[in-house]
């Protein structure tokens, strides 16, 4: 081979080299430009995740809010009555002589009101004679056990324990036997 020969095969090898490189150029400009259209796409997939989460949030705590405020609306639309009856009773009882009369009005109301009330869940816990129990009873003092069979239990109630739907809402109030 001459000169000129090899010449023009370095030149076509060079030429066939830089071609190379640029369609290697080429393609790295390519996969770098799929990779940033990508990478913006999972940003946008996050903000937007991101926001509905937020909102989700926010929707959430409002409702739990006006789920609070208005949670015993019902309770009490159902106790209006026997307040309506509360206030029929002392305006009658002003014009009343007859003790009789007012204390069945009285009981016929309190038997109206402890009514609505269970049927809104709430019960009492009979304590006298039962073993004491820390988990519903209070202990308010010791005394004495009357007989040897009242020992460790409830000789007196002072004040009434209630539950509302099997969750105890007050302990009730109690002296033991020892």
């Amino acid at each position: 081979m001459n000169t000129s020969e090899s010449d023009k095969v370095n030149e076509q090898n060079e030429e066939q080299i830089s071609q190379e490189e640029t369609n290697g150029i080429d393609d790295s400009e390519k996969q770098i430009s799929e990779l940033k259209a990508k990478a913006d796409e999972l940003n946008d997939k996050y903000l937007r995740l991101y926001s509905e989460f937020d909102n989700f949030r926010k929707r959430t705590a409002k409702e739990k809010i006006e789920l609070m405020q208005s949670a015993g609306e019902d309770v009490f639309k159902s106790i209006l009555p026997v307040l309506d009856d509360f206030e029929r009773a002392i305006k009658s009882n002003s014009e009343t002589t007859d003790i009789k009369a007012v204390n069945d009005g009285v009981n016929l109301i309190f038997n109206k009101f402890k009514s609505t009330l269970t049927q809104k869940g709430l019960a009492e816990m009979n304590a006298v004679g039962a073993t004491f129990d820390a988990d519903i009873h209070e202990a308010i003092t010791n005394i004495p056990a009357p007989s040897d069979d009242l020992k460790g239990k409830v000789v007196e109630e002072l004040e009434k324990g209630y539950s509302l739907n099997g969750k105890i809402i007050r302990f009730a109030k109690v002296v033991i036997g020892s």
